[in-house]
């Protein structure tokens, strides 16, 4: 394909364009020396406000991390203390334990102040000093700042080291929030409801509390078998009833009247048969069992050794009674013919 011919500039085109050109370059060389006057005024009014900016960010974060670290030491300082103090306790030093758990009672930190109080309260009770235990649990349980469950533990604590002083009307009022199903310290405060209500002669309350104790699934045992006795002395059942089989309803016959009212061929079911007595004893009284005893081993009633007459009669052999392994085949002594009675002196 043939170019077509390109025709030469003249002279006052290339002007033109070299005018164009040059014009093009000093507007780019007007706008960077813009930009540049631009940034330098904003550095000027933003750059100090900005680094200052960064710096407290950065000197903040810092800060934060040393304040979390230190904070954390002094928990860690207050709980070597606490447990130094528990060892001097085992250890029978109460002194040098008292010590260190007033620098934690005093602290700042809540959580660890309540604790030692309360460990303090638990050696005043054990002192016999119980004004003053009882004082460092009210203090705990009134302490807004310490953790719920700590002042829980001091109410209960508290109601149980006044309770003869307190009165059973602000024993309740104290405990009827822990006193609830469900509550982790529903055991100890209902127990301590149920004493409070027994003193007010409200028995029923009281059985009824206490059998909701005993039904809980959340209580320790030894608590609830406590609640469960209490119960029961009140006349509330908390135990639930246990369907009998039908052959354990009614108890097995025993003694002579079993051996009367059994035939001569079989022997009764569940019964156990004692020895004959021996002639011109007194025959013991008949023991009529409770419930049906599974004997895989019964004794069997052997003839007492005693003179017979000349015409022994033949044994009496019995069908299989339930549970044993071998027929009964000596006599029964309801079958024994009478021996004679000895002659009196």
């Amino acid at each position: 394909m043939a170019l077509r011919p390109t025709t030469p500039q003249s002279r006052a085109d290339q002007l033109a364009a070299r005018d164009a050109a040059q014009t093009d370059a000093f507007m780019r060389e007007v706008d960077e020396a813009l930009r540049e006057d631009q940034m330098k005024s904003a550095l000027k009014r933003w750059g100090l406000p900005a680094g200052i900016a960064v710096v407290v960010a950065l000197g903040g974060l810092g800060g934060g991390l040393w304040y979390r670290h230190h904070q954390q030491t002094l928990a860690e300082d207050r709980g070597i203390a606490i447990t130094r103090a528990i060892d001097q306790i085992e250890g029978g030093r109460i002194d040098l334990a008292t010590a260190s758990l007033d620098a934690v009672a005093k602290g700042d930190a809540a959580g660890s102040a309540a604790l030692a109080k309360l460990i303090q309260a638990g050696i005043a009770m054990q002192q016999s000093k119980t004004g003053d235990a009882v004082k460092l649990y009210d203090a705990v349980a009134a302490d807004a700042a310490a953790p719920q469950p700590l002042r829980d533990l001091a109410t209960v604590r508290g109601v149980a080291a006044a309770f003869d002083t307190l009165g059973p009307d602000k024993a309740l009022e104290r405990l009827k929030p822990l006193a609830v199903p469900g509550n982790p310290w529903f055991g100890p405060a209902g127990e301590l409801a149920a004493l409070a209500y027994l003193k007010q002669g409200k028995s029923d309350q009281a059985g009824t509390l206490l059998r909701e104790i005993a039904k809980d699934k959340d209580t320790p045992d030894t608590l609830k078998a406590r609640a469960r006795q209490l119960a029961g002395l009140l006349g509330f059942d908390s135990i639930d009833d246990i369907a009998r089989a039908p052959e354990e309803s009614a108890p097995a016959p025993a003694g002579p009247a079993a051996a009367e009212a059994a035939p001569a061929g079989a022997a009764p079911a569940g019964a156990v048969v004692t020895q004959a007595p021996a002639p011109g004893a007194e025959a013991p009284a008949a023991r009529v069992p409770a419930a049906k005893v599974p004997a895989p081993k019964v004794p069997v009633a052997h003839v007492p050794a005693a003179p017979l007459p000349a015409a022994k009669p033949a044994p009496v052999k019995a069908t299989l009674a339930p549970g044993l392994a071998a027929p009964i085949t000596a006599a029964p002594a309801a079958l024994a013919p009478a021996a004679p009675a000895p002659a009196q002196p």
